[in-house]
């Protein structure tokens, strides 16, 4: 099915079971610890074996040699690869990391051997017997020191356009009348999921299987088979359950790749899970950013010039940190500016991380709206009210399909009771403690992709449903049941939703905050067909026939459903592609993010008291779970302000606060009550669904509203992440 006009009316558009707030149906399996995840699939592979990865003790340099002796010999071992008897690798075509290293090391803990025994105890006493002595070279580990080498990245799938401008940014900046014109700095920070990447490889001959912890099945096929030099066709990814990944897995890394040469090389399956501590330089994290933000306006508050600059660093190959995207959709403006610099960094490889380049870029552009703002002495709420636009500022001649930012903005201040909030900073006061409320916009892409689902309809009336979509914890089984119910006139009992398999028809897989929508609208093209051949089997004309309460009505005739199984399941596949609706609209979603902070006079100690969001993303298929999604982001900005930070050795070139003891993410301590409000919201452009994506939106922002209400507690601006108590000791000036 293409979809290239606005959507009609149609069978979802009844909201009997989307858009009701029901529970996971996954759930029961996740509470009790009957969810399998890759890690546990030892029923299915008899006789496996454990591997253990060696990760590089170099920030760059070469491997000189590597004595495998003591390590062979080691109790337990079974085999023992790396570059020199691993054969051919190439990489993937998403990350551009080297997924077995060696003779050349390009950053700290990249894999450079695994080793195969009959215990994981085994496996790891044995890698520490390996013996590899390198050569260190000199590498580059500071973004700031490269700063200046940093080039214009050519254009790529993903993100923005590296360089843009529309009418005369500099002229228009140099003649405003109140000027801004500061930097800010992001960190490198890690996705911290819970679950570490784990996989189960297993071979059949030249087959390979893969139990795995991957958000794009489709990706990951692709990749692992041009990693190993194999068909397509010969590898098949499971992935059921996914404990978080936030794009840290978003297709084949290290511990795939391992597991399947590990599993070789044994002749056995393998299991293999990346040790904690390896994690986070092995794999990929959030870039750090320095970001240049100018912004020009008439003294009646109306931007003129608004320009963004951001540099990031990355491995030889790597993408840059989109974080201008955000500059180029939010405010009016008609002077405009935006320029992604790269610079080559000797660190793990940055890649995407939830909201990349939104949720770096507006840690930025919210700090510099306020302080705007404040030149301008206008209310916060009130400037970014004034400088919205219902078209596409950097392309003007196409109209957003659906915009209600300042309805998110004028709801939000209404129920945070904005009104309380003190412009002069440090002028409310509880004890000890220093208040401050702060606010900032929220916006991010509404990408959606084509996703194909396969549905099947037996004599009981129950409809199964298969799509290698994934669930890493957004609730993906739930929403695509309710789809199938919807479409099929049943209640979601009587659907079984099967996913994470390779083997099913390709999805859009998760990620981008592409997939609920995407996903959801294969299995709606899919549930078309399947309604045309029940109609077709009673004699009915499919554009008269209508499905509900298990029945299919026609006229003045009424049948079960599943009768039109009697002889035979019927089976019905399809995919949901795109016309050019994408180009003619500006497809987004939007929201605003309010915070209260309280911050100890004495001590500088920062603590969260009131946190809300308002959302507009479209139809919301499950309430429930999209107001869980947007309260897990806004829980993740909380840390993005205020704590994560992956503190690089600037000599020997690697993240050194590398596990969950250095590396702060924030507890249940550190959360207050937070509000979630979603809008009413269709947008007809989208897809038959006429939803989009919340669980990146509810991240944008939040870091730059703590902040916000940081600088509005104490007249301490900080602009560089993250807001720690130290930055704030030198220079309160609050009187106690």
């Amino acid at each position: 099915m293409k979809f290239d006009k606005p959507a009609g009316t149609n069978p979802i558009d009844q909201m009997k079971v989307i858009g009701k707030p029901l529970d996971r149906i996954e759930g029961p399996l996740k509470t009790t610890g009957t969810a399998k995840y890759a890690y546990e699939y030892n029923e299915l592979n008899k006789g496996h074996a454990y591997g253990y990865v060696v990760g590089a003790a170099i920030g760059k340099g070469r491997i000189d040699s590597i004595n495998q002796y003591a390590a062979k010999n080691a109790p337990g071992v079974l085999a023992i690869v790396t570059y020199e008897n691993a054969g051919p690798l190439q990489k993937g075509k998403f990350y551009a990391d080297k997924l077995l290293a060696g003779p050349d090391i390009d950053h700290y803990h990249q894999a450079v051997a695994v080793i195969v025994a009959e215990t994981f105890e085994q496996a790891r006493s044995a890698a520490a017997l390996l013996k590899i002595t390198y050569t260190r070279v000199k590498g580059s580990f500071d973004l700031e020191a490269v700063k200046d080498s940093a080039i214009t990245p050519q254009a790529g799938q993903f993100g923005p356009p590296p360089q843009t401008e529309l009418g005369d940014f500099e002229g228009a900046f140099a003649t405003a009348a109140v000027k801004l014109d500061e930097t800010y700095t992001t960190p490198d920070q890690s996705h911290a999921m819970m679950e570490p990447h784990a996989a189960f490889a297993r071979w059949n001959g030249d087959k390979l299987t893969c139990w795995c912890s991957i958000q794009q099945l489709n990706w990951g096929v692709r990749d692992l088979a041009n990693v190993l030099g194999i068909p397509k066709e010969n590898v098949r990814l499971i992935s059921s359950f996914i404990g978080g990944g936030f794009g840290g897995k978003g297709t084949v890394l290290s511990d795939i790749v391992a597991a399947s040469l590990g599993a070789r090389a044994a002749g056995r399956p393998v299991k293999l899970t990346l040790q904690r501590p390896l994690i986070f330089n092995n794999t990929t994290h959030r870039p750090a950013t320095i970001q240049r933000i100018r912004i020009g306006a008439a003294t009646d508050g109306t931007i003129t010039a608004i320009g963004h600059e951001s540099w990031s660093g990355n491995i030889a190959g790597g993408r840059t940190e989109s974080a201008t995207a955000p500059t180029r959709s939010l405010y009016a403006g008609a002077n405009r500016m935006s320029h992604l610099r790269l610079a080559v960094l000797d660190l793990a490889e940055g890649n995407a991380m939830r909201a990349p380049g939104e949720a770096s870029g507006m840690m930025a552009l919210e700090i510099a709206m306020d302080e705007m703002a404040e030149k301008l002495k206008i209310d916060p709420v009130e400037f970014r009210i004034h400088n919205d636009t219902q078209v596409d500022p950097s392309n003007p001649t196409r109209n957003f399909s659906t915009r209600q930012l300042v309805k998110c903005l004028r709801d939000g201040a209404e129920k945070f009771n904005w009104k309380r909030r003190q412009a002069i900073p440090g002028s409310i006061r509880e004890g000890k403690w220093l208040i401050g409320i702060g606010v900032a916009s929220a916006i991010r892409g509404a990408p959606i992709t084509k996703s194909a689902a396969r549905v099947r309809l037996d004599k009981e009336g129950m409809i199964t449903v298969e799509t290698d979509m994934t669930d890493i914890g957004t609730g993906s089984y739930t929403i695509i049941g309710q789809t199938a119910a919807e479409m099929m006139g049943v209640n979601i009992e009587k659907v079984i939703v099967k996913l994470g398999d390779s083997a099913f028809p390709e999805s859009s897989g998760s990620g981008g905050q592409w997939g609920a929508a995407s996903s959801t609208s294969g299995v709606y093209a899919a549930c078309v067909k399947l309604r045309e051949s029940v109609a077709r089997s009673f004699g009915f004309d499919p554009e008269k026939t209508e499905f509900s309460d298990g029945k299919v009505h026609s006229g003045n005739r009424s049948v079960a459903l599943g009768d039109a199984a009697k002889t035979g399941d019927l089976f019905a596949e399809d995919e949901m592609t795109y016309g050019e609706l994408s180009k003619q609209y500006a497809q987004d979603t939007f929201g605003a993010h309010f915070v209260e902070v309280a911050v100890n006079m004495y001590t500088c100690e920062i603590r969260v008291r009131r946190m809300l969001a308002v959302c507009q993303a479209g139809r919301i298929l499950n309430p429930k779970s999209a107001r869980s999604q947007v309260v897990g982001a806004m829980t993740m900005g909380v840390g993005a302000a205020l704590m994560e930070d992956l503190v690089v050795d600037k000599s020997r070139g690697f993240f050194v606060n590398h596990d969950l003891a250095g590396y702060k993410v924030p507890v249940h301590a550190d959360i207050p009550y937070q509000e979630v409000i979603l809008l009413d919201d269709v947008d007809p452009t989208m897809s038959p669904m006429k939803a989009k994506g919340i669980g990146e939106l509810g991240l944008v922002g939040v870091a730059a509203a703590i902040a916000n209400a940081v600088y509005n507690a104490t007249g301490v601006r900080v602009r560089d992440y993250p807001i720690t108590l130290d930055k704030l000791l030198d220079t309160i000036k609050i009187n106690a």
